[in-house]
């Protein structure tokens, strides 16, 4: 006897046929369908937008890394590098913690110019990903915060 080749039914002990057997396993499927529908809308985690974003960066002439943070929409010089967080969005503490930023960042040339070296998103689970690599400077996301001990920036009206 090879492996499926037929499917007993339990009480008479009769042979399934192949359109039996393909209706059990579409009315298998679609049970299978219909409960992963309905728990996907459940599985998503909402987004908590943060007002602080906290980034690493290290000095490859000195080796010293350090942490710093920034308010969103603020300009923070870090050696040579202007880094402006858009926006950072982690997931509250029931769920894996996802956290993503878009940031800016520019460079200070020798001649005082300010260009841009990246624009985009930064994932503090891979910090490798979309890390900003200069010569000298490498900054990346490590995470977000509701808040900080820096004080944050004046508004102007």
């Amino acid at each position: 006897m090879r492996w499926m080749a037929y499917l007993e039914l339990p009480r008479t002990g009769r042979r399934m046929g192949s359109s039996m057997k393909f209706s059990r396993k579409l009315t298998i499927g679609v049970a299978f369908a219909t409960v992963s529908v309905l728990t996907a809308g459940a599985v998503s985690a909402a987004r908590i937008s943060n007002p602080v974003a906290v980034f690493a960066g290290i000095d490859k002439i000195t080796g010293r890394i350090t942490t710093f943070d920034v308010y969103i929409d603020e300009t923070v010089q870090y050696g040579a590098l202007q880094v402006t967080p858009k926006v950072c969005y982690s997931r509250d503490d029931t769920e894996v913690q996802m956290i993503d930023g878009f940031v800016e960042v520019e460079e200070i040339t020798l001649d005082r110019k300010i260009r841009r070296i990246f624009t985009g998103w930064m994932f503090a689970a891979s910090p490798g990903l979309n890390a900003v690599e200069h010569p000298i400077y490498d900054i990346w996301l490590t995470g977000c915060k509701l808040k900080s001990d820096v004080p944050a920036p004046e508004t102007t009206n």
